[in-house]
């Protein structure tokens, strides 16, 4: 019997930074039972070359990485979403489409490391501290045994991850 894979979909504004990086966690970070996507309202059309360097460092291809909006995902060719998680405020602010399948939605808040001014060290060190918490987080979610929770469960589970920031 083949193991399913679950397909989670992060959705931020811009989806250069912390979407992105949360996509190449969970996927690295989950094997073959996770494949992640992300996505944001108003893309920014290009991914943040800190959070590259992040991503890189986790063994992920950085090749096809883009900002893209989650428009890609709304429509019917799109793969079939089992997980949407929102991690920045504004995105969990704005009215999402409606996903096909309804898929167990949450929301884990994460500062804005773009947002951060300073120095190239300065920077480097807050995509490293907010990975560090993304990489918390999925650590929990994908050690979750979601093929044996029903939905509600999982969707406490995804909540209290978002809410303790385990």
């Amino acid at each position: 019997m083949t193991e399913k894979t679950y397909n989670i979909l992060f959705l931020c504004t811009g989806n250069s930074a912390r979407s992105i990086m949360a996509e190449a966690l969970v996927t690295t970070m989950g094997g073959s039972r996770f494949r992640g996507y992300s996505a944001g309202s108003h893309p920014t059309g290009r991914v943040n070359p800190y959070a590259i360097e992040q991503v890189r460092a986790a063994g992920y291809p950085v090749e096809n990485l883009r900002s893209k909006s989650w428009d890609e995902f709304a429509g019917p060719d799109a793969p079939r979403m089992d997980f949407i998680v929102t991690v920045c405020d504004n995105a969990a602010g704005e009215a999402c489409p409606v996903w096909p399948g309804h898929p167990v939605s949450a929301h884990w808040g994460f500062e804005d490391p773009a947002a951060v001014e300073g120095s190239d060290e300065e920077k480097r060190a807050a995509f490293g501290k907010v990975f560090a918490q993304i990489a918390g987080r999925m650590k929990t979610f994908v050690d979750l045994p979601v093929d044996r929770l029903d939905a509600d469960a999982i969707r406490a589970e995804m909540r209290k991850i978002g809410e303790t920031g385990v």
